[in-house]
C-alpha cells in the first residue's frame, strides 16, 4: 500500500535564510476543488446487494464517507445526499439527535440486510454511532449515526461542522461522499 521513493546521497546544502522565508511567503497554497456546491445530489437507480461496511477518512481538503457494497459495479449504486434540518428515520419518522452545525441525510439505494434471509450485513443500529468510526481530529465532520435500512435504502446522518459544499463520487462497489472543509477551496 505505501509508496517507495529514491533519493540520491547528496550534500544538503542550507538556502539563505532570508531567501527560504521569502519564497514560503510568496508561494501559493495548494488550492482545493471548488464548485460542488451544496444543493440535493441524487442517483436514481438501486440494487440488492448489501451493504457491509461504511468508514470514514481525512483528506487534505475534505472529509470523506464511504459506503460499501461488494458486487454492486457501478451501475446500480443510487443515493440522495442532502441537507436537512432535522434526520428522521425511516419506516417510524422519529427523529435521530446529530451533533454539529448541519445534517447531511445520506441514503444509499441498498438494503443492509439480506435480503433473502433479512440478516443484517451491517451492524449500524438505529440512532447510534456508525460502528468502527471515530471522528476525532477531522476537520469537518463531527457526528455520523446510523438511521436505518428500511425496503431496500439504507440511511445515516452525517454531523458536519456548517452547511458545507460536497460531492457524491460513485466508484466500483461503492458510493463516496466528499465534504470540503470551506467554501473558498484554501487549505
Amino acid at each position: 500500500m505505501g509508496a517507495t521513493s529514491a533519493v540520491a546521497a547528496t550534500p544538503a546544502q542550507a538556502a539563505p535564510a532570508q531567501a527560504t522565508s521569502a519564497r514560503a511567503a510568496t508561494a501559493p497554497a495548494t488550492a482545493c476543488p471548488t464548485g460542488w456546491g451544496s444543493t440535493a445530489k441524487t442517483r436514481t437507480v438501486s440494487t440488492t446487494e448489501p451493504v457491509t461496511n461504511i468508514r470514514t477518512g481525512r483528506q487534505a481538503c475534505y472529509d470523506r464517507m464511504v459506503v460499501d457494497i461488494p458486487g454492486a459495479g457501478t451501475s446500480g449504486l443510487g443515493y440522495s445526499v442532502r441537507y436537512v434540518d432535522q434526520l428522521h428515520q425511516d419506516g417510524s419518522g422519529h427523529p435521530i439527535p446529530v451533533s454539529g452545525g448541519a445534517i447531511l441525510e445520506v441514503r444509499v439505494t441498498a438494503p443492509a440486510y439480506d435480503p433473502e434471509t433479512g440478516e443484517p450485513t451491517y451492524p449500524g443500529r438505529a440512532g447510534r454511532p456508525l460502528p468502527g468510526v471515530d471522528l476525532t481530529g477531522y476537520r469537518t465532520f463531527r457526528d455520523a449515526r446510523f438511521a436505518a435500512s428500511f425496503e431496500g435504502e439504507t440511511q445515516v446522518g452525517l454531523g458536519v461542522r456548517a452547511r458545507l459544499p460536497f460531492r457524491v463520487l460513485v466508484l466500483t462497489d461503492r458510493i463516496v461522499v466528499d465534504v470540503a472543509h470551506n467554501w473558498t477551496g484554501a487549505r
